[in-house]
């Protein structure tokens, strides 16, 4: 009876120490790519359902030498664009609107020949062809530039980079159109609109969407490293930085998992409206088998279905990815420029066992 206790005791014992030998390697990885004295990271491992990692490196502030932990805030960049398109596709439930809507319905004065074929589907799958607002901006008139400064910028441009729905071309003017629909559907600010539909419910009292009145506690300053020194890079120093539905937000690792947590539970958040987001709505390339979501590229199929999504905005890097059939995520903040952030998922799925063949980087497609 006692050898078989031992036994049993043995058998327990195993998957814990595997567990913490894993660990051992992703914090002696993080420690070698992000030292102590230089701009780093946060990151969080989840696996089968539960925080198995959390830790923060490096420095949030060089001035003030301010160590980062998971409770700083980042500007997530890209990532951003999963909460425009859960706020849009919530509305769509309420029957405030529907993806099928064409943007001359929200923007009358749009130029009818692109307004009248754009659909707000086109815009979140990044297949609207709609011409970037960065080449129609007379920089010189703005010292900081948003989202209600992008439509003047193209309203009254009548061509398009290709017909509605028949390619791919990521696009940020897309997703600050989206925030603009918001605004106007629900009669609230995005970020109010965001606070109101998604922090509060979540609980993520420490986040914020950039807005004139932006004030966050704790926060990270983005840095790009330029002849092996660092220079700011966010808000004061980048025109088109503050920008809010393409990548206005700022989290922590801390809260940010409260919104993965709540997106593999099915709980607080509408199930429906995460399935339909983290499906493949758009094909991009058939032969490696990637679409977009809405807001999520999601890559392979059943057991081996990936959904992920990179974001950069200034000095800041950031990285979500999820493997559902595991109920695995893996997520990095980042406020230095430098580091390959895909190449790492991959080292670190590496670590943990988890199979990632269906990973597709897609720095390519998201430039």
């Amino acid at each position: 009876m006692i050898q078989l206790i031992l036994i049993s005791f043995v058998m327990l014992m195993i998957p814990q120490a595997l567990a913490q030998g894993q660990n051992e390697r992703l914090d002696s990885l993080m420690s070698s790519i992000y030292p102590k004295d230089k701009p780093g990271a946060a990151i969080a491992i989840i696996k089968n359902g539960k925080v198995i990692f959390k830790k923060g490196y490096g420095i949030a502030d060089l001035d003030s030498q301010k160590v980062i932990t998971t409770s700083t805030n980042f500007n997530i960049g890209s990532i951003t664009k999963q909460f425009t398109a859960y706020s849009i596709l919530k509305l769509q439930s309420q029957k405030k609107l529907s993806l099928k809507d064409k943007l001359i319905k929200f923007f009358p004065d749009f130029n009818p020949a692109v307004a009248n074929v754009i659909t707000i589907r086109n815009l979140l799958t990044h297949s609207s062809g709609i011409i970037d607002h960065y080449d129609f901006v007379d920089r010189k008139l703005y010292t900081e530039f948003s989202d209600k400064d992008v439509l003047p910028a193209i309203k009254s441009i009548d061509s398009v980079y290709f017909p509605a729905g028949s390619r791919y071309r990521y696009s940020n003017t897309a997703f600050c159109l989206l925030s603009l629909i918001i605004e106007k559907v629900s009669e609230k600010p995005y970020p109010e609109y965001i606070h109101d539909n998604i922090f509060k419910p979540l609980k993520m009292y420490k986040s914020d969407v950039i807005h004139p009145d932006f004030r966050i506690s704790n926060r990270a300053l983005g840095y790009e490293i330029e002849n092996d020194s660092f220079k700011i890079s966010d808000a004061k120093q980048s025109l088109f930085f503050s920008t809010m539905g393409d990548g206005g937000i700022y989290t922590s690792i801390n809260d940010y998992l409260k919104w993965i947590t709540a997106i593999q539970s099915g709980k607080v958040l509408d199930p429906h409206i995460i399935k339909e987001a983290q499906s493949p709505q758009f094909l991009i390339d058939s032969s490696k088998n990637i679409s977009y979501g809405f807001g999520w590229f999601v890559a392979g199929s059943g057991n081996d279905k990936l959904i992920y999504h990179p974001g950069s905005n200034g000095g800041f890097r950031a990285i979500v990815f999820i493997k559902p059939s595991e109920k695995y995520s893996v997520v990095i903040f980042s406020n230095r420029s430098g580091i390959d952030l895909e190449e790492l998922i991959r080292k670190i799925n590496k670590i943990y066992k988890v199979d990632d063949k269906a990973y597709i980087a897609v720095e390519s497609l998201t430039s």
